[in-house]
C-alpha cells in the first residue's frame, strides 16, 4: 500500500512526521503530490490548544496547498496527470499504523486524497505563471475577499482594518485593489509595513500613536467599513466605535469556541450593520485571487516571513505552540525533499 508522510499532532500537543496510508482512491478522487503547503497559524493553533474541534486527535492540520495531479479516479473528468492544482483538505480516511488519524483538514503531507467533486475543500487548476509557494497560502486572501464581498466594500469607501495578521492583510490587498481607501491598524510596525506594501494608504500604529486623533483626522464622521482581523476581543469595542453614522463592521476573526462580548450601546447609536463571514468563499473568489496573485496585482507573496522544509515542521511547530519564533507571518512548508 502507497504512503505519504505527514505532519501529526496529539492530544498532548507533540508533533511528528509519520507515515500514513494512501486508501485507494474512489471514482472521483484524485492523488495529489504536495509541493507547498500554507500554514494558517491562528487556525491552526485554535484546532491544536482544543479551542475548535474538527474530530478527535490525533490531528493533521493544514487547509491549503498546492501540488501536481499523480493519479486520478476513473470517474474524474475536470482534472488529468500532470495538473498543477491547489486544494482545501484531504477528502478520506486518513490512518497511521491501523490508528484513525483526523484530516484537520490534512494538507500538512507529501500527498492528498483529494474528492474532485467536493464543492469546499476540493480542487481547482493553478494559473499559469503563479508561483506555487505564494499561491499556498491561497486561503488568507479569500477569506479576506469574502468578507469584502458581503459587505459590498464599493471603490472610494474608507475602510479599517484592525489587525494586520494574514487575514487582515487579505482584506487590506483585495480592498486597495477595489480601489477602496484602506487604513490598517496594529501594533506590530513590521506587519504594518507589510499592509504598506499590499496597499494600505494609511497606517497607524495603536501602541504608540493616538488612534482617536488619527482616525479624526483621517475619517471625521468615522469609517464606512470596519474589520475586525486581530481575533482580539479587546478590539471588539475599539473597531465598532470607529464606525459612522450607519457604517458596516465585519466579524473577520475566528474567535473559536470562545465566547465574545462587546458594548451594545456605541453600534446601537451609529445604526451599525454587522457581518458574519465563514470560510473563504469557495471556487469563484478562490480562482479570482489566485488569478490577482499570478498577475502581479495582489503581491502576496510579501506575507512569507518563513519557508521550512518539512522535515523541519514538527519542531518549527514546537516553537509556534510556545511563541518562541518572533516576527512570524506567512509560513509555508517545502515537501519536495519527503
Amino acid at each position: 500500500m502507497k504512503t505519504a508522510r505527514a505532519l501529526i499532532c496529539t492530544e498532548q500537543r507533540k508533533f511528528s512526521l509519520r507515515e500514513v496510508s494512501i486508501p485507494e482512491l474512489r471514482p472521483q478522487d484524485i492523488l495529489i503530490k504536495t509541493l507547498y503547503s500554507g500554514v494558517s497559524i491562528g487556525t491552526e493553533m485554535l484546532l491544536i490548544n482544543g479551542r475548535h474541534n474538527w474530530g478527535p486527535f490525533p490531528i493533521c492540520t493544514g487547509y491549503q496547498a498546492v501540488g501536481v495531479v499523480e493519479k486520478t479516479g476513473s470517474a474524474v473528468e475536470n482534472f488529468k496527470t500532470g495538473d498543477r492544482v491547489y486544494y482545501r483538505g484531504w477528502n478520506a480516511p486518513m490512518t497511521c499504523d491501523g490508528q484513525n488519524i483526523t484530516p484537520a483538514s490534512g494538507t500538512h503531507s507529501s500527498y492528498a486524497v483529494v474528492d474532485s467533486t467536493n464543492p469546499t475543500h476540493g480542487a481547482g487548476l493553478l494559473p499559469k505563471g503563479i508561483d506555487e509557494a505564494t499561491a499556498s497560502l491561497f486561503v488568507m486572501p479569500s477569506v479576506g475577499a469574502n468578507g469584502l464581498n458581503m459587505a459590498d466594500v464599493k471603490t472610494g469607501d474608507d475602510v479599517v482594518v484592525v489587525g494586520a495578521g494574514l487575514i487582515g492583510l487579505g482584506v487590506v490587498g483585495c480592498a486597495a485593489l477595489r480601489g477602496a481607501n484602506v487604513i490598517a491598524l496594529d501594533v506590530d510596525g513590521k506587519r504594518l509595513e507589510v499592509a504598506k506594501e499590499l496597499g494600505a494608504h494609511q497606517i497607524i500604529n495603536s501602541k504608540k500613536e493616538k488612534l482617536a486623533e488619527r482616525m479624526k483626522a483621517l475619517c471625521p464622521n468615522g469609517a464606512d467599513v470596519v474589520f475586525e482581523a486581530s481575533g482580539n476581543h479587546a478590539c471588539l469595542n475599539m473597531g465598532m466605535g470607529l464606525c459612522k453614522l450607519y457604517g458596516k463592521f465585519v466579524f473577520q476573526s475566528d474567535f473559536g469556541n470562545d465566547d465574545i462580548t462587546f458594548n451594545f450601546r456605541p453600534p446601537h447609536r451609529q445604526r451599525v450593520t454587522a457581518y458574519f463571514p465563514t470560510d473563504d468563499g469557495y471556487y469563484p473568489i478562490r480562482r479570482a485571487v489566485l488569478n490577482l496573485m499570478a498577475a502581479g496585482a495582489l503581491q502576496w507573496g510579501k506575507t512569507i516571513t518563513h519557508q521550512i522544509n518539512a522535515a523541519d515542521a514538527p519542531e518549527f511547530y514546537g516553537k509556534l505552540l510556545d511563541k518562541s519564533i518572533p516576527d512570524v507571518l506567512g509560513v509555508v512548508i517545502d515537501w519536495s525533499k519527503i
